[in-house]
């Protein structure tokens, strides 16, 4: 059966879990979460309902992977981006 090389990636601010990965063709990303046990290495982080990605572009866990894929864990959002451009933008105009 051919078989697909994947990597399955989850960033925190001072470090990243990459685990490589050699899945059946035809995985998917949920596969690829599962088979690299990577929610064993970071226990309280909730991956079961993190967002996912491939290469930056948000996707579903039933996306099915390509042979290079690199499976993206997202982290929730520390600060609301839109708020955040406003409070520097108030603060640009108080200087």
């Amino acid at each position: 059966m051919p078989t697909i090389a994947v990597t399955v990636v989850y960033a925190l601010p001072d470090r990243a879990t990459e685990i490589a990965l050699e899945l059946p063709a035809g995985a998917t990303v949920a596969d690829a979460i599962a088979r690299s046990r990577i929610a064993e290495r970071h226990p309280g982080a909730a991956l079961e309902h993190a967002p996912t990605g491939i290469f930056g572009k948000r996707v579903g866990r039933g996306e099915a992977l390509a042979d290079g894929d690199r499976v993206e864990l997202y982290r929730p959002l520390q600060a609301d981006p839109e708020a955040a451009r406003r409070r520097r933008a108030s603060a640009r105009g108080a200087r």
